[in-house]
């Protein structure tokens, strides 16, 4: 092979190089915005962000992603540019991203080294349904403003007047529409007065005496008395799942605190 043969097969191969490494960097980077390039791995962590709202992952999002990235790097280089980091208020901002973003990450490691286990939401549940053992009571009342006219109501329910009919004349609205009825509760949804006298009733029974709290005067009757009932476990999840996480961060938050030297 002569000398010049030899060259032009060297520069051959170097132009090959280069070219292929030209395509490296081109499959790299969605673009170069005045030597600075946009890596692809920002389009696609755009793009399903926004598949995780229900886009679909198409051609035209991924170029109105392309150039929503390019829009945002010119307009920041130009904004060094003019030296806008420089501002003060600009500075409090970006520090306070910065602190924003730091704290997610340490957040993620967290939970990510500690992750709250399928057995850590069943323990949870169990206990939540254990604490809230008990029962709910369907119940009806009649709200009047004054001791005489719940008196009078209850006379009335003596002689053998409807429960249902005399609610209509109820001030709460919401429930006089339904007869008086409240659906089924726990004693500790209502007031401590309503409560108290509710849990004394039989099944079928209406009080006797007026009832008295912040909102008037109650007549109470209840229909039914059952154990509580806890909703499946798959239902809840999601949010015991979120308590116990908001828990630990708690934690983590305390244990950081009681380290640092705050002065």
């Amino acid at each position: 092979m002569n000398a010049t043969f030899r060259r032009a097969a060297l520069t051959a191969i170097a132009g090959l190089s280069l070219a292929l490494a030209a395509l490296s960097v081109q499959a790299q980077n969605a673009a170069i915005v005045n030597g600075k390039a946009i890596p692809s791995a920002r389009v696609d962590e755009f793009v399903a962000s926004l598949t995780q709202q229900g886009r679909p992952d198409t051609p035209d999002l991924r170029n109105a992603v392309r150039d929503e990235l390019i829009a945002r790097e010119i307009f920041v280089q130009e904004a060094e540019r003019k030296g806008l980091t420089r501002n003060p208020e600009t500075q409090r901002q970006l520090e306070s991203a910065r602190q924003d973003i730091l704290i997610r990450a340490l957040i993620r490691d967290s939970l990510k080294t500690n992750p709250v286990t399928d057995a850590d939401v069943k323990a949870e549940y169990d206990k939540v349904v254990k604490s809230s053992g008990g029962q709910e009571y369907r119940a009806r009342h009649i709200l009047v403003e004054t001791e005489p006219e719940a008196k009078a109501i209850i006379d009335q329910l003596k002689k053998g007047a409807k429960f249902e009919e005399l609610a209509k004349k109820s001030k709460d609205t919401g429930s006089a529409q339904k007869g008086g009825d409240l659906d089924w509760n726990a004693p500790s949804t209502f007031v401590k007065p309503f409560a108290e006298a509710m849990v004394k009733l039989e099944k079928g029974q209406y009080t006797e005496i007026a009832v008295k709290s912040d909102f008037g005067w109650h007549v109470i009757r209840v229909d039914d008395i059952r154990d509580t009932q806890a909703p499946p476990l798959e239902q809840v999840k999601p949010q015991i799942q979120q308590e116990l996480e908001r828990r630990r961060i708690q934690t983590l938050q305390a244990d950081l605190r009681a380290k640092a030297k705050i002065q």
